[in-house]
């Protein structure tokens, strides 16, 4: 196989090896649902490579770099569009961690009902099959592109299915966040081992502006797709729906304590966001460096690795393969046991009462492979990675609707969950059908008010007004049914609130429900934003506003950066 060596197969086996050995080692340490589900055992160091590792894998190299490729540098955006939110995850971990809960639907139950966190379970369930649909399509992409096409795409998504299945089964979650750590290292390597080569290659970024002489290639945002308006409205669908991301009740809560998971969650995702600087650039070189061929972009990152890696070091290339399926294999079975917990512990457990550990332990490894078949089954039906990124982002908005409003409005109730969440679907369906699009192409006036966009699979609504249209629909649906409907019983929501506004102490014992304190822990006080009203808002730490300015900063710095580095 053309740039493939004896020794990059050797480090291919090797790794495969150790992989299977931390699954089966971990797995003799998982004696209950908990363990499996919840270690709450890491540190920060590796939560910062479990946060990193987990959001972070090859499917996005794959779709910056493609996008980048077609669309110029405002390709980044299809992963920075959680740039902006990313400050906020000072803020929302400490809250994910103080829930003391094993899933993000037990806060659901608590705060509503249990028919809500059912709810929240099937459509957590639904996004995480198609996150890993998603990842196994644009990791194949890569790693069939870089064997010269000699493994087809689909044999490539069957044999990191079954490797991540072997020992995402056995270890739960502290194989994950194990594996993590280690790819998180291999990860941020190969983000950037290559681009240097690659810059040499093409004369840099003034032999890419002599290359390219479309002026847009250059700009961070794109009129013609990728405008502020794009990344505006995406950023803020994005922070609406990164609380509801089942994956993320793990990222912030593993730790022993809050400062654990503030910090691995905010560190290691703007770890990513570095990264991703060096997707983008390498994708742009592409473009100079592959002028005149037939590139298929969603091959464009593999290809550069198979093009420039051998010539670097032998076995090199084995190493990349390897740190491709350690990103694939953390983050599946990251997302598979997430599903699998929320199945368990929110679907089956309140139907099946009074059962041992090992009975539901059991259910949780069972699940598990249904879950991945539904994502394996997306990941065959997907046409591209780019059309499968932009599925996975509409999903988690329309649970994350429904959290915020019950986290920071008292008013809000089960009844009006439900609403907010289904109509939100129903209007992103709506936007789909042929009536609507003629109706709202009917409406465009001029470019600056642009609700259709025609693509080579016909017109379709603009993605960022789609998502205005569905998160609209869905607020205010859940403020009016709210509005309408009886409230909350009184006892009920102060019990969420004082779990929510009370610290994780050091060394605090496990308590005995989630979203309940443990036994001697007393609830902090009441220090509202705004007293004698339905709005909850605690009045931040010094320590939170600190962590958040700091974080805006370093966005700033990011943005001018890589403006720098585009004008040369």
């Amino acid at each position: 196989m053309s740039g493939i060596q004896v020794t990059d197969f050797i480090v291919l086996f090797l790794y495969f090896i150790g992989i299977i050995w931390i699954g089966v080692r971990t797995a003799k340490k998982i004696k209950t649902v908990g363990n499996y589900f919840m270690p709450r055992t890491f540190g920060k160091s590796a939560l910062i490579m479990h946060a990193f590792g987990t959001g972070t894998h090859s499917d996005q190299a794959v779709s910056v770099s493609s996008k980048t490729f077609t669309n110029g540098l405002s390709g980044i955006w299809y992963q920075w569009l959680w740039l902006f939110a990313t400050p906020f995850y000072w803020l929302i971990a400490p809250i994910m961690r103080r829930f003391r809960a094993i899933t993000t639907a037990d806060v659901f139950v608590a705060r509503f009902n249990p028919s809500v966190g059912m709810l929240y379970a099937m459509v957590g369930m639904l996004n995480l099959m198609v996150n890993i649909g998603v990842m196994l399509k644009g990791s194949s992409a890569v790693i069939s592109s870089v064997f010269s096409g000699a493994i087809s795409a689909d044999m490539v998504i069957a044999i990191m299915t079954i490797m991540f299945l072997v020992y995402g089964i056995a270890g739960g979650l502290s194989a994950a966040i194990i594996t993590d750590f280690i790819q998180g290292v291999l990860t941020v390597i190969f983000s950037f081992i290559l681009l240097p080569f690659v810059m040499k290659a093409v004369g840099g970024i003034h032999g890419l502006h002599q290359a390219i002489s479309d002026p847009q290639m250059f700009s961070l945002v794109a009129p013609a797709e990728i405008g502020v308006f794009y990344v505006l409205v995406i950023a803020i669908n994005g922070l609406i729906g990164i609380v509801t991301q089942p994956h993320t009740m793990g990222n912030c809560a593993a730790g022993k304590t809050e400062l654990d998971g503030r910090i691995g969650f905010t560190v290691g995702n703007f770890i990513k966001r570095i990264c991703t600087v060096a997707w983008s650039l390498t994708g742009l070189a592409a473009v100079a460096y592959f002028a005149g061929q037939n590139v298929n972009p969603d091959n464009v990152f593999g290809l550069m690795a198979k093009e420039f890696l051998p010539q670097i070091m032998p076995g090199l290339l084995g190493v990349f393969l390897a740190s491709l399926l350690a990103s694939v294999m953390s983050s599946c079975d990251s997302f598979m046991i997430a599903s699998s917990a929320l199945f368990t512990e929110n679907i089956y457990k309140p139907l099946q009462k009074n059962k041992t550990e090992k009975h539901y332990l059991k259910v949780g490894r069972i699940i598990s492979l249904f879950i991945v078949l539904g994502g394996v089954s997306f990941a065959y039906w997907l046409p591209g990675v780019i059309k499968g990124l932009e599925i996975f982002w509409k999903i988690p908005p329309m649970m994350g609707l429904v959290f915020w409003l019950g986290l920071f409005w008292r008013r809000t109730t089960a009844t009006g969950a439900w609403a907010t969440t289904l109509v939100a679907f129903f209007t992103w369906w709506l936007t789909t059908t042929t009536m609507f699009i003629e109706f709202m192409g009917s409406l465009s006036s001029s470019e600056n008010l642009r609700f259709v966009i025609e693509k080579s699979t016909g017109p379709e609504i603009y993605l960022p007004w789609q998502m205005v249209f569905y998160l609209s629909a869905g607020l205010l649906a859940g403020i009016v049914v709210s509005l309408l409907t009886k409230p909350e019983k009184e006892e009920k929501l102060e019990q969420f609130y004082e779990v929510v506004r009370t610290p994780v102490e050091k060394g605090e014992p496990e308590s005995e429900a989630p979203c309940r304190l443990p036994i001697g822990i007393n609830p902090a006080p009441r220090k509202n934003m705004f007293p004698n009203t339905n709005i909850e808002i605690q009045v931040p730490s010094v320590l939170s506003m600190t962590g958040f300015l700091l974080s805006w900063l370093l966005v700033i710095g990011l943005i001018f950066v890589f403006f720098t580095i585009a004008k040369g």
